[in-house]
């Protein structure tokens, strides 16, 4: 088994505790109890790509569940999800309703495909996915079905909650909706902006630094972490910058954790 896998197999998380791996841009593990899931992880070896996939595809295991925010590259690999449909057999993956023919294209089994939207949920294992939209630059919504393409995931269990932004930015609404799923121990966001020369290379934006310390102060979550800053050179964010932020203006009342790959963030719910 791959070190870092089997790392996270055998990390314990009792009750009121949890493990976080960062894999890159918004690529998350996630441990509560006995319950790994993977959230984004971009695992193609791309010559575009900075940094190199952290776990080799194929030596992906011991994942209960892989969850995919919506249908881009870095988030819903369809070339790893062909091959964990093969390796990880058992494993559940979770995925904006509108993806499912992509996602069944991919070799998953049907009864393991669960396509959900903003205000759905799932269970797996002993963990609650809640989604509510994101607005990766628009808030989109399919005409034909009402339907939204991007998501994003409020993780549950354990004792602890965990906020996956997925790609977006902040839209009416939408810490309001957050809020109301109750206090989130931990948040990873989007902090690489947007602008005109990214809009027109297609590279559709998310929060800037500054909005993702707003969402992540107003919500007082107990742990922000800065993601999708490192992956490709035309599209960067400032981790740095963040956290500078973060701190001058929520007066350090919100910690803040630069990520490094694949290393434990620990967590523990706080009394």
């Amino acid at each position: 088994m791959n070190e870092l896998m089997a790392s996270v197999r055998a990390t314990p998380t009792p009750y009121g505790t949890a493990a976080l791996w960062w894999l890159g841009q918004m690529s998350l593990i996630v441990k509560l109890g006995d319950t790994v899931l993977s959230v984004d992880y971009y695992a193609a070896d791309d010559p575009d790509r900075l940094v190199k996939p952290p776990v080799p595809m194929d030596e992906v295991t011991g994942v209960d569940a892989f969850l995919g925010t919506h249908d881009h590259i870095d988030h819903i690999d369809h070339k790893a999800w062909r091959v964990w449909a093969k390796t990880c057999p058992d494993a559940v993956f979770v995925f904006p309703s509108l993806h499912r023919e992509a996602v069944l294209a991919d070799g998953v089994d049907p009864a393991k495909a669960v396509g959900l939207d903003g205000g759905d949920s799932c269970r797996i294992g002993d963990v609650t996915v809640r989604c509510i939209p994101a607005a990766h630059e628009f808030l989109d919504r399919d005409p034909a079905t009402g339907r939204y393409p991007h998501l994003q995931y409020v993780i549950e269990g354990n004792g602890l909650r965990i906020w996956h932004a997925g790609d977006t930015v902040r839209y009416e609404g939408m810490v309001p909706a957050l809020r109301a799923l109750g206090p989130i121990d931990a948040a990873l966001l989007p902090i690489n902006g947007r602008d005109g020369r990214r809009y027109r290379g297609g590279f559709i934006g998310n929060m800037t630094f500054q909005e993702a310390a707003d969402a992540a102060g107003e919500l007082g979550v107990g742990l922000a972490i800065p993601g999708h800053w490192d992956m490709f050179a035309a599209n960067p964010g400032d981790p740095e910058a963040f956290a500078d932020y973060l701190d001058a203006k929520y007066g350090g009342k919100v910690p803040c954790r630069i990520p490094r790959y694949a290393e434990p963030i620990p967590l523990t719910k706080a009394d």
